[in-house]
């Protein structure tokens, strides 16, 4: 996974446990990162991603929970016409 770098980066020192270095250092070291800030961004990015999967899953949750018998029924029945020919691809969180 490649993250693209911002234009400008902010300097930041932050106290990490001895565990948490080790875990940033051995994530540099797996994914081929030059640094342990890289890394580190890394971690970051892929738990934004996570985060944001979960807000997505809730909200679809929430609707199916929430939605009308007839709201289902056209689901099922949009789901019955477009089958296995509707590719869908997941957007890069």
């Amino acid at each position: 996974m490649t993250i693209q770098a911002t234009t400008r980066k902010i300097r930041r020192s932050f106290t990490l446990s001895p565990e948490a270095v080790a875990f940033v250092q051995e994530t540099r070291r797996s994914s081929g990162v030059r640094t342990d800030s890289e890394a580190l961004e890394s971690l970051l990015h892929e738990a934004r991603s996570e985060a944001k999967r979960r807000e997505i899953d809730a909200a679809c949750k929430e609707y199916y929970d929430t939605a009308s018998e007839e709201e289902l029924a056209e689901q099922r029945e949009w789901a019955e016409r477009v089958g296995p020919n509707l590719l869908i691809e997941a957007p890069d969180l």
